[in-house]
């Protein structure tokens, strides 16, 4: 780097090494939009166009009629946000008491909730379905509705132990200064954690969103009535008889909520990485 021929080759195989990796991860995306701006007979020609000769847009709007895809979008919507208030709100409170609570069995407690991890999300599909179908003491079912997706998803071993591992690097000495100026341990929590934590609760977020969002399996057998299924599942039941150009489309579509989610929170989620550092 002290020679200008070594920032110029420095600089030089930078500007590769990432120019690559953004066409790694942007091409997929562009063959996708492209894909539903093709004819189908263009869609399936071997070799592939890499631009669509004629450029044809109504995959998009046959997909927003033909699908339904206003209904299955708010769906998604409110499963995704249910599950993502409710972590936050179940998560965070578990995390800042095994954190600065000191509960008796904590450390007990939090290896067991750690334990889950390392059990199969498939073993556990059958269980939760169970329990979903007959909920336990009051027997109720919660099948074909928002609950069966909230509930499970409340539990989440990594979302608490990602919150608990960011308080515990909070120093006490803040907490103490606001309990002797009579702050409370929910006063606390409100004022004080949860403001010095935006960065560690928008990764928490994301992940959330995304984990409902693009679910598949568990939303299928909880939702038999089609008018309530999210969009991850009526993307698979109600394309059998559309075009290709028009499934694409319908992807697409599904897509860009989770893009724009991105894009909000994405510098909270670059500060997240840092997560743990506080200012003196």
């Amino acid at each position: 780097m002290a020679s200008r021929r070594g920032r110029i080759i420095y600089w030089s195989l930078f500007a590769l090494v990432v120019l690559a990796f953004a066409v790694a991860f942007l091409f997929p995306v562009y063959w996708m939009v492209t894909g539903a701006a093709k004819p189908t007979d263009e869609l399936l020609r071997t070799p592939p166009t890499l631009v669509p000769e004629k450029w044809r847009f109504s995959a998009y709007s046959d997909a927003w009629d033909q699908m339904d895809l206003p209904r299955h979008l708010w769906n998604t919507v409110v499963q995704a946000a249910g599950a993502w208030i409710l972590q936050l709100v179940f998560c965070t409170a578990a995390a800042y008491a095994l954190s600065k609570l000191k509960p008796a069995f904590g450390k007990v407690i939090l290896g067991g909730i750690l334990a889950t991890l390392m059990v199969p999300v498939q073993a556990m599909v059958v269980p939760k379905y169970l329990t979903v179908a007959d909920l336990p003491l009051i027997h109720t079912s919660l099948l074909n509705s928002p609950m069966g997706i909230w509930l499970p998803a409340v539990a989440n071993a990594f979302n608490l132990y990602l919150l608990k591992q960011f308080f515990d690097q909070i120093p006490r000495d803040v907490l103490e200064a606001a309990e002797i100026d009579g702050a409370g341990k929910l006063r606390q929590l409100w004022s004080i954690l949860l403001p010095m934590s935006r960065p560690v609760l928008a990764v928490v977020s994301i992940f959330a969103l995304v984990s409902v969002w693009q679910d598949f399996l568990w939303p299928l057998m909880v939702f038999s009535d089609t008018d309530k299924q999210p969009i991850s599942v009526a993307l698979v039941q109600l394309t059998e008889n559309l075009s290709d150009s028009t499934k694409i489309g319908a992807m697409v579509i599904a897509s860009i909520p989770m893009i724009l989610v991105f894009l909000v929170f994405q510098r909270h989620i670059i500060a997240g990485i840092a997560a743990g550092s506080t200012k003196g």
